[in-house]
């Protein structure tokens, strides 16, 4: 089996004079290799094809034969490193916290410990309109420990 150690320092080192950051890597049982990333500035088609090809050349597969997926993190996914908040300031998550409450709001600071949330107001259904943004009713700041998940809300608008 495919070391997965090995396969996070060959993409530590690829990435490292990048704006590009590993997300997250798994390697099965089958040397199945799925790599995700993420930039700070996007991530392009380009960059992942040419970190898969780096990855490639770093292995043999005469040894040992795999699979290999490199892609971006997609829409939908959860947000689980500080630098992918920082990216998304001004956007609108929804953020599962460990005591069962729900956050819905927008991302209006990032720190070392956590965010903070600037909260949607909750609307009522009858003199809600249908092109209307919600109203901030307050701030909640929300400590990294308690963070079960936060996605970035995707407006069709």
């Amino acid at each position: 089996m495919i070391d997965k150690k090995q396969i996070i320092d060959i993409v530590d080192a690829h990435l490292a004079d990048s704006d590009h950051f590993l997300v997250s890597l798994t390697v099965s049982h089958q040397n199945n290799i799925k790599v995700f990333i993420d930039g700070d500035q996007g991530v392009t088609v380009a960059d992942c094809i040419a970190l898969s090809r780096h990855i490639e050349s770093c292995l043999d597969r005469d040894t040992e034969d795999f699979t290999l997926d490199v892609s971006s993190v997609g829409v939908g996914q959860p947000l689980v490193m500080t630098r992918q908040y920082n990216n998304n300031v001004g956007r609108r998550l929804v953020v599962k916290a460990a005591d069962d409450k729900q956050f819905k709001g927008k991302l209006i600071e990032v720190t070392n410990d956590g965010i903070w949330l600037e909260l949607d107001k909750e609307k009522k259904k009858k003199k809600q309109k249908k092109d209307s943004e919600p109203q901030a009713e307050s701030k909640v700041f929300v400590h990294y420990d308690d963070i079960l998940e936060a996605k970035v809300q995707v407006s069709f608008k």
